[in-house]
């Protein structure tokens, strides 16, 4: 039996030796193009070959692609676990063709590789063809039928609908009628019984679709037309760990040698075996998908957040958590540890997790660890409304709803909780609230893309903003787009200076003036999509122009604001040279924002900087500042021959075979990196760290100022260094700050001290007004105390010298008013009293609240002219 290595092997082995040029996958989380959030395809990555905004490589191509699917149209997360063949991280083996093969080739090798090559049993397999859609206009694909038969019998070549057999990767872009491979895996007897054909795309576990070719043809506009593509392409995808399942002879793809080494650690550090219990196995086959998603992503460069890409991934993390929680029993971290088996199964072909293993394992550990604490408070949160509203017996759906968006708690666990303590749960009022916060996402993420105004044919842009911040250009095409509320013009040229997103460096802003009018339009910002730069602009005056394709357009990039930013950039390198230097060579850059204000720098480390290493990697950064080391830029460079020459690349970033190489000193600083950089090190001026903070779990992050900005931060502090001086008299300002702040210790003891002796006063006088009724002890006394924690300390006082005691005092303190009540065990015990209990009701006559345990709990309150009242229901309640 061939195990999941020999399979992928065969699979790019085969494609190569039909002449096409095998190429790595591309990191997951989608860069450049706003339509996808993560890579959920195998040609996403080529789109831009499809559209003609890019020249392939080579008109052949081939390749195993990570792929993730857990957002937009291709979402896949809730079937995962409770059917054996859907997953949210998997592999897509594919072949593609740009202008170069079509139809008869595709099909042709498809069948070689299934038969031929893995061996399937030809008289399992079944074919669809597009059958066509007449309100399209579009007709029935007789010409794949006509090549398929000459492959296989007539009665297994079938017709599928558009919504199986037209492939879109989303609501725009590149599309194609398509013919999918489907096999039967069920017993005989089965098949005797009922033909497969019956049951191929019928959602039948056992009857799958494992290949689909697509035969990419259109492009579906914004407005739902489909336009012809320039060129004819191929592009299939097959799912590797189902095609595992099916040469491998099992039934299930958890059953393959790609999860069943994660499943059994699970299963050991678990100690349940798998296939012993439906809801077990489901847990089980989640969190060896999930743990996949998150591995593989992370390595990429994505860590878990509270926003965008971030935010998937923690809800994938904390879903497999909450499956091993609810399960499992697992009640500490466990999913770190599996990426240990994760890295060592993926060493050869995916090899970035094993060279990140401990990172990953760190940061998967420490959200698990937050994760955990959230389960634990969102446990007792539901304990308290059980004792709340005990009468009622429903968990409201607003409250059920808190517990998922707040707590991570799937409604499935807050039932199964409920039920246990004779609750129900409100599940319409939950789905309404769900519904709520959908249309808020929708709302607040709404983007309306309108379809590209042509004015100039081609897509090639000849960005020179490395060489010249101005420069006469002509509009290619502009479009339309709305995201929430707001409307932008993206506008295309043919030539920018404007540097686009990217990086970590932000997008340029400045001016488009056309010549010959008075008008003047402000490019806000600049980003790169489908690897064209787009320029943004709020402006509409220039639209009422007549022949807008036939103005010659001047761009001027706002100087300072790119100054200020490549200043930044700069620094960024010198910042990770030093900080390699000093912490050592596992540092790795994890993210970076430059802008015109601010550089912000994420590096994997686990362990807070000291103040030396801070003040040291500040003096290292400017040293290379004042030594004035000019930038050595290379353009164009073989990405191995960069690599050869020890370029720092980043995980996660997808590299040309042509890439640009910075240096500033050869035994220092060399990166791979496309951003605008100073000309020699001494334009950066001054730098100097403003903070230095954790964002994840073995990320720390710094944030500097360079030039002007580095400037005013010390002279700010320089100033209030003077100010502080002149203020104590001092010329010496650590000496003085030290002496005050021995006179304040001084102080704060000598306050203390008269707050005791207050307290032993007043207790004095309390003492001598204790009243004995029925054998308890009552005291019963507003009181003046400087703050709550003399309230407290002298009613613990009192219950420490008063046995039988049953203390209600009353306390105005600044605004609020302070009731107390203090209850000796006995009577606690006894009289079944609770103090917590008694202080809620009489904490009303203030406007307030409160609680606490049955021997002690306080309360406060707004309404301090309430205080007499609420200290004499106390005491009735008492009596």
């Amino acid at each position: 039996m061939m195990n999941a290595n020999e399979i992928r092997d065969k699979f790019l082995k085969f494609f190569e030796s039909k002449g096409h040029l095998i190429v790595p996958s591309a990191p997951i989380v989608m860069k450049d193009d706003p339509t996808l959030m993560f890579m959920n395809s195998g040609m996403a990555q080529f789109k831009d070959y499809f559209l003609g905004y890019k020249t392939p490589p080579a008109p052949r191509i081939a390749d195993t692609q990570k792929c993730l699917r857990v957002t937009g149209k291709h979402n896949d997360l809730e079937d995962v676990g409770h059917d054996t063949y859907h997953h949210t991280f998997f592999e897509m083996l594919g072949n593609w063709s740009f202008g170069d093969y079509f139809k008869k080739e595709a099909i042709e090798w498809a069948w070689e590789l299934l038969t031929e090559v893995y061996h399937l049993p030809k008289e399992r397999l079944y074919v669809t063809v597009f059958g066509g859609d007449p309100e399209e206009g579009l007709e029935a694909d007789e010409e794949a039928r006509a090549l398929w038969k000459n492959i296989v019998p007539e009665d297994r070549i079938l017709y599928g609908s558009k919504k199986d057999n037209f492939w879109e990767m989303g609501d725009t872009g590149p599309c194609g009628p398509c013919s999918e491979i489907h096999i039967d895996l069920r017993d005989e007897e089965e098949i005797a019984q009922l033909p497969g054909k019956a049951l191929v795309n019928k959602d039948h576990p056992l009857v799958i679709e494992i290949w689909n070719l697509v035969f990419m043809e259109y492009e579906r506009m914004s407005n739902g037309e489909l336009r012809r593509l320039p060129a004819k392409h191929i592009d299939t995808g097959m799912g590797f760990e189902r095609l595992c399942m099916v040469v491998q002879g099992k039934k299930s793809n958890y059953d393959t040698d790609l999860f069943q080494p994660v499943i059994q650690a699970v299963a050991k550090k678990s100690g349940f075996v798998y296939g012993s219990d439906a809801k077990i196995d489901v847990a089980m086959r989640v969190i060896a998908d999930h743990v996949r998603a998150i591995t593989f992503t992370i390595a990429d460069g994505q860590l878990p957040g509270s926003t965008g890409a971030g935010y998937v991934i923690r809800r994938i993390l904390r879903r497999a958590v909450r499956y091993g929680y609810t399960f499992l029993g697992f009640q500490e971290p466990f999913l770190f540890e599996l990426v240990d088996v994760l890295a060592s199964m993926f060493k050869d072909v995916f090899p970035e997790v094993m060279q990140q293993k401990e990172f990953v394992s760190n940061v998967i550990k420490e959200e698990e660890r937050s994760f955990l604490r959230t389960l634990d408070t969102g446990l007792k949160r539901l304990e308290q409304y059980f004792e709340a509203h005990a009468n009622e017996q429903v968990v409201d759906g607003k409250t059920a709803f808190e517990l998922y968006d707040t707590f991570g708690f799937p409604i499935d666990l807050t039932a199964l909780i409920a039920r246990e303590r004779n609750f129900r749960v409100d599940m319409e009022g939950f789905e309404k609230e769900m519904q709520k916060q959908k249309e808020r996402s929708r709302n607040a993420t709404a983007l309306e893309t309108g379809d590209w105004v042509v004015l100039h044919p081609g897509n090639e842009v000849d960005f020179v903003g490395y060489d010249t911040l101005s420069c006469e250009t002509k509009l290619l095409k502009y479009r339309k787009i709305k995201e929430g509320k707001k409307t932008f013009y993206q506008l295309v040229f043919s030539r920018t200076p404007f540097y686009p997103e990217g990086g970590g460096q932000v997008g340029d802003r400045g001016v488009a003036r056309i010549m010959g009018e008075n008008i003047q339009i402000p490019i806000i910002n600049t980003k790169k999509e489908n690897d064209l730069i787009v320029h943004f602009t709020d402006d509409e005056q220039w639209l009422s122009l007549d022949d807008i394709a036939g103005k010659l357009f001047v761009l001027e990039v706002n100087k300072e604001k790119r100054l200020a930013a490549q200043r930044n950039h700069s620094a960024t390198h010198l910042l990770h040279a030093a900080l390699k230097k000093v912490l050592g060579e596992h540092v790795a850059q994890r993210g970076s924002l430059v802008s015109d204000e601010v550089l912000r720098f994420d590096f994997s480390h686990f362990s807070a900087l000291t103040q030396e290493e801070i003040i040291t990697i500040e003096k290292i950064v400017n040293e290379k500042i004042r030594e004035n080391i000019p930038l050595d830029e290379r353009r164009n460079v073989p990405i191995q021959e960069a690599l050869a020459m020890g370029a720092t690349a980043l995980f996660g970033e997808k590299y040309g075979d042509y890439v640009r190489v910075i240096t500033f000193d050869a035994n220092y600083s060399r990166e791979l990196c496309g951003g605008t950089h100073v000309q020699a090190t001494g334009e950066i001026g001054y730098f100097v760290i403003v903070s230095e903070s954790s964002v994840a779990a073995g990320v720390r992050r710094i944030e500097a100022y360079t030039g002007g900005q580095a400037v005013i931060y010390a002279r700010q502090h320089i100033d209030a260094v003077q100010e502080a001086k002149r203020m104590l008299k001092a010329k010496e300002l650590k000496k003085a700050v030290e002496q005050l702040f021995t006179e304040k210790q001084n102080l704060s003891k000598e306050i203390e001290r008269l707050k005791a002796e207050k307290v032993s006063t007043i207790k004095k006088t309390l003492l001598d007004k204790k009243q004995e009724v029925d054998g308890v002890n009552y005291i019963v006394a507003k009181v003046e105390l400087p703050d709550e924690n003399a309230l407290k300390q002298l009613a613990f006082e009192l219950r420490n010298q008063v046995e039988n005691l049953a203390l209600v005092l009353g306390a105005i303190v600044g605004s609020k008013a302070l009731l107390a009540i203090m209850l000796s065990d006995s009577l606690v015990k006894d009289k079944g009293w609770h103090a917590g209990n008694i202080v809620k009701e009489a904490a009303k006559e203030i406007n307030g609240g409160g609680g606490g345990q049955p021997f002690f709990a306080t309360a406060g309150g707004s309404k301090k002219e309430g205080l007499e009242q609420a200290i004499q229901k106390a005491k009735d309640l008492l009596k």
